[in-house]
């Protein structure tokens, strides 16, 4: 199986698990709960979960007032895209 081909998977597998903890975030939001903190919410992303992060961002409209989290979601984006691009050339 290609590298580029399991990364894809990767992206798309903890974009799926960003999503669920960005919604979950939100409704423990909504109920005064105990809160995910936001370098976990971001961590998530830049590792690999940015699609998802920003997809919920817009479905879920969570943390849509920090610009950061747009930036860093949208630098993620790009980050796995040329990622997936260098390795589907290279290897």
């Amino acid at each position: 199986m290609e590298f580029h081909f399991i990364f894809g998977i990767f992206v798309l597998a903890l974009s799926a698990i960003t999503f669920i903890v960005y919604a979950i975030d939100k409704f423990l939001a909504k109920n005064d709960a105990w809160r995910v903190p936001e370098k976990v919410l971001l961590g998530l992303s830049l590792l690999g979960g940015a699609i998802g992060g920003l997809i919920a961002m817009l479905l879920v409209r969570h943390k849509t007032k920090h610009w950061y989290f747009y930036a860093l979601n949208i630098l993620g984006i790009v980050l796995h895209a040329g990622g997936f691009l260098a390795l589907a050339i290279l290897l």
